[in-house]
């Protein structure tokens, strides 16, 4: 007999595992989660938080938290290149949506800002806000041994480290978020492709007052561009923790050539000194850790109830901060569908769609980080040589999920958020809305089951979704323009794409399953189709 028998046993709490967590947590779905190390994150490590993350944080309850303890976007305007930071300035570019030119696409595409918050501090609000919700249980120091799943779950042998024995914990399924080493993707044999061992990085955590450098051109990422001959990116670039005391510096080396002595904090220390470029100034090494920058995707994200993501599945450069946030994404489309098959709603093949739709965003995302990360290295690569590269909000906001989840996707794959158009398979726009009186975002309405948006005249639209959910068993909240929601701006029918007399069906993630643009002669008949195939269901069995 198991020692613990649960529904979802998710290992790793990184990014991608916490946010599975608290997701299944506001969905109600009892899990544990299990982490070798004694606690999250205990150096910055990742830090730029994208703007649908931030979304995805107001879904789950902790926009207001995060944004609490993170740096605001307006201190992360500049991205500064120098000798040093005392030394001759080169360039300097406003970066995060903070320039006059993009400030306003970027607060029209979403409610919620961008900010700076190192993975040490994220850590701690995602774990804070699963033990208050006491739906999932978190062990730290319980280590994966062994999977070993059949028809109907999957068996694992954790290795509670403290108590040195092993645990048995019998789930329905697992999901794999344990990192760039990961064990799960290691039992199952995931294929992965693509190139190992870059380039072999360092991050020395410091803290020091660098007050005088950069208050004056606040910024997250201070670049080295010093003469000589350090290896691809300088010295060190300068990653801000906390504004103007407390740093990251990230520098390269070719192993081959160099030794890094850990505990030779004087040449840290003195290394830190030549991108400060000021000698006098106190430095307090913290820590240094290594890392390896690679570019590896896996084939796919599943093997049967084994279900990864985050760093077990896409492995890249870390240009525009896109690891955590991909990460913590692929935890959130995968989390709704699980609660929905796990209480009957949904049927098991829902949870293909997961590979289907999240696989294609993390092969763009991961060469997107790759291409920026060589040219910049390398400028004689030109563009012919590799992938198109795409403006940075598509990455984030703009990307596309294409499934048998999603009904009438066409071919596009990407679409700029600027100009949002509420098709299938796309993010669900952000439009300003009263609901009972209150100011509200459209992305307000979504999170926990789906919601059919209906122009003024679509009333036909949400009397079927009503009745079609009841067919399902399903809950599908309806809001028609004019009356359960005003639009003052009067942009909502567009930006949706609904006209008048149309509607979409948003999934419990904000994405968009299905649109009409016009009336149809069996409104429920077609609601039926659509929610049905968004449950993976197909169309609902009436009772003789």
């Amino acid at each position: 007999m198991p020692d613990v028998t649960t529904p979802v046993l998710v290992v790793g709490a990184g990014p991608a595992g916490l946010a599975t967590s608290l997701s299944l947590s506001r969905h109600g779905v009892p899990h544990l989660l299990v982490e070798k190390h004694p606690g999250t994150a205990h150096s910055p490590r990742a830090h730029i938080v994208n703007q649908r993350t931030v979304e995805i944080c107001r879904d789950l309850g902790i926009e207001d938290r995060l944004l609490d303890v993170a740096t605001p976007a307006e201190l992360m305007s500049n991205n500064v290149w120098a000798t040093s930071l005392a030394g001759r300035e080169l360039a300097r570019l406003e970066t995060w949506g903070t320039s006059p030119a993009r400030a306003a696409d970027y607060r029209a595409a979403s409610p919620s800002p961008m900010c700076n918050c190192p993975q040490h501090v994220l850590g701690p609000v995602l774990h804070e806000a699963i033990e208050e919700a006491g739906v999932g249980e978190v062990r730290f120091r319980h280590e994966l041994v062994s999977l070993e799943q059949d028809a109907d779950g999957v068996t694992a042998v954790v290795r509670d480290r403290d108590a040195e024995r092993d645990v048995t914990v019998r789930a329905q399924y697992v999901v794999g978020a344990d990192g760039g080493r990961s064990r799960v993707v290691e039992l199952t044999g995931l294929p992965l492709e693509g190139e190992h061992g870059l380039a072999q990085a360092a991050n020395v955590w410091f803290e020091a007052d660098l007050t005088p450098y950069c208050a004056h051109r606040p910024g997250v990422l201070y670049w080295n561009a010093s003469p000589g001959k350090d290896y691809w990116v300088g010295a060190g670039t300068f990653i801000c923790v906390r504004p103007w005391t407390e740093w990251v510096m990230l520098f390269m080396f070719d192993p081959s050539r160099e030794t890094v002595d850990p505990e030779d904090t004087e040449a840290l220390r003195a290394r830190v000194h030549k991108v400060i470029g000021d000698p006098s100034v106190d430095v307090d090494i913290k820590s240094i850790s290594f890392w390896t920058i690679n570019h590896v995707l896996a084939e796919r994200y599943t093997d049967g109830r084994i279900l990864c993501m985050g760093d077990a599945v896409h492995r890249h450069p870390p240009a525009n901060g896109l690891g955590l946030n991909t990460s913590m994404a692929d935890g959130f489309n995968l989390a709704w569908k699980l609660a929905y098959v796990l209480d009957g709603r949904a049927k098991e093949s829902l949870l293909d769609t997961y590979d289907a739709e999240r696989q294609p965003v993390g092969a763009f995302t991961t060469e997107q980080a790759y291409t920026r990360y060589v040219l910049r290295l390398d400028p004689s690569l030109g563009k012919e040589d590799l992938m198109p590269i795409v403006p940075e909000a598509p990455v984030e906001l703009g990307y596309r999920h294409r499934s048998d989840a999603v009904l009438g996707a066409d071919d596009e794959t990407w679409e700029d958020p600027a100009t949002p158009s509420g098709r299938p398979g796309f993010r669900a726009p952000h439009v300003p809305v009263t609901v009972d009186g209150a100011e509200r975002s459209t992305l307000d309405l979504f999170g926990r089951e789906f919601v059919l948006v209906a122009g003024p005249d679509g009333e036909s639209w949400c009397a079927a979704a009503r009745a079609a959910g009841e067919s399902f068993g399903v809950r599908v909240q309806a809001y028609r323009l004019g009356s359960e929601l005003t639009d003052a701006a009067g942009v909502l029918e567009a930006t949706y794409g609904t006209g008048a007399e149309g509607a979409v069906l948003v999934r419990p993630d904000g994405f968009v399953a299905w649109r009409a643009s016009a009336p149809h002669p069996d409104p429920e008949d077609e609601l039926s189709r659509a929610l049905g195939a968004a449950l993976g269901r197909g169309a609902p069995v009436t009772a003789a």
